[in-house]
């Protein structure tokens, strides 16, 4: 009733009348204004006028859930969809679920972390504005294959956000999104595994959507879409989108990664062709990055002319923060 409700109001183009809405959804006029009473619950901007009517003035910058679950039709990631106001992390309440035996295909969703993180323990910023979510699954793979899962859910949140908003998001491997040379997307996968098997694998994706600022030691490397769009975007639609990408080309990669897949992937990864440097058994190595693996790994063209697979640590990019 509230999304077919919003839905009116938002077609409307300005007030429509409560006796409209109730012949329309074949329901009293008590109803709806039960229904629009729940909306302004929700963080709608709904004004009402005598004689006039409804009409809907401000959504709220939050994810509709149950906007989420009409529009998905998913076999892997989206299965289960729970919208929270806040949570510590999004990825540590998955991984409670999980552990209480909770099945492949939940996604959490959280307004606000309080205490989001990245990968190596550091901080995510983690305010109002921005998409926080982890996905749940659990694929019969080998622990040495979670690289791919990061590389593959990378893929999905850049064809997510091209789709959506129609900015050149690019990858910068292995797990950062970026617009231009500044982030707006971070990826942190976990997993519980034994020494043959992953038990399940949790996705954490933080995406910088409607924030309007970063503090001073943020300024220069990290980007919303807002800002570079210039104007807010509807958060639910794309978390929607983002779990359409997850699922099909999680559900593909279980299978086999497509060489076509892999192929658009290096179009999209900006760390590809630039100058790196990492560390790798304690010694700094810089290079050129050439390639991706299937597997996810990276492959570095040393200065000395040998070719190193890269699959995990700290690697800095010429030219990106």
């Amino acid at each position: 009733m509230k999304q077919k409700i919003l839905s009116l109001l938002k077609t409307a183009g300005g007030y429509i009348s409560g006796e409209e809405l109730s012949r329309s959804l074949g329901v009293t006029r008590s109803a709806v204004w039960k229904t629009i009473q729940a909306l302004r619950a929700d963080g709608y901007t709904i004004d009402s006028v005598t004689n006039k009517g409804y009409r809907l003035l401000q959504s709220p910058d939050a994810v509709d859930e149950e906007r989420v679950r009409e529009a998905l039709d998913c076999e892997l990631v989206g299965t289960n969809i729970l919208h929270l106001k806040t949570v510590d992390s999004t990825n540590n309440e998955v991984k409670r679920r999980a552990l209480g035996g909770e099945p492949g295909g939940l996604v959490v969703v959280s307004d606000v972390q309080t205490g989001g993180k990245g990968r190596f323990g550091r901080v995510w910023q983690s305010d109002s504005g921005g998409l926080y979510f982890s996905v749940l699954i659990r694929p019969e793979l080998p622990p040495a294959e979670i690289a791919a899962i990061t590389l593959a859910a990378g893929y999905a949140v850049c064809l997510a956000v091209r789709q959506v908003t129609g900015l050149d998001a690019r990858i910068k491997w292995p797990n950062d999104i970026i617009i231009g040379n500044r982030k707006i997307c971070g990826i942190l996968t976990e997993m519980s595994a034994q020494s043959d098997r992953i038990d399940y694998a949790v996705i954490g994706i933080g995406v910088n959507v409607n924030n309007t600022a970063f503090p001073d030691e943020l300024k220069t490397k990290a980007l919303s879409i807002r800002m570079a769009l210039g104007s807010p975007v509807d958060k639910t639609l794309l978390l929607t989108e983002i779990i359409r990408k997850l699922d099909r080309v999680l559900s593909e990669f279980l299978v086999s990664l497509s060489v076509d897949d892999l192929e658009q992937f290096k179009t999209f990864c900006a760390t590809l062709g630039r100058r790196v440097c990492t560390v790798r058994g304690g010694k700094e190595i810089t290079g050129t990055a050439c390639d991706i693996a299937p597997t996810g790994k990276l492959i570095i063209m040393t200065d000395s002319g040998e070719k190193l697979p890269i699959d995990s640590g700290e690697v800095t990019v010429q030219g990106i923060y």
